[in-house]
């Protein structure tokens, strides 16, 4: 029990040099740089949010059963 403190220390440290290496890794590949990178993917990540929030009130499974038993109204 006492060996978990220990070592969350080392696996954060870990964790957070694989990190920074992956995005320094990407960034080269990309031919760009890293702060560009990281600006980059949070914009994107905001964009993404945006459109998933703006989606998710028109396919709320309210609004959508509302508007199935509105269409099975108007076949019969």
């Amino acid at each position: 029990m006492t060996m978990i403190p220990l070592l969350l220390p080392a696996v954060t440290a870990i964790a957070s040099w694989l990190l920074s290496m992956a995005s320094w890794l990407l960034a080269r590949s990309l031919n760009m740089p890293q702060p560009l990178l990281l600006s980059t993917g949070m914009f994107v990540y905001a964009q993404v949010q945006a459109v998933e929030s703006s989606v998710g009130k028109s396919l709320c499974p309210r609004r959508l059963a509302r508007k199935l038993r509105a269409l099975r109204r108007s076949f019969r």
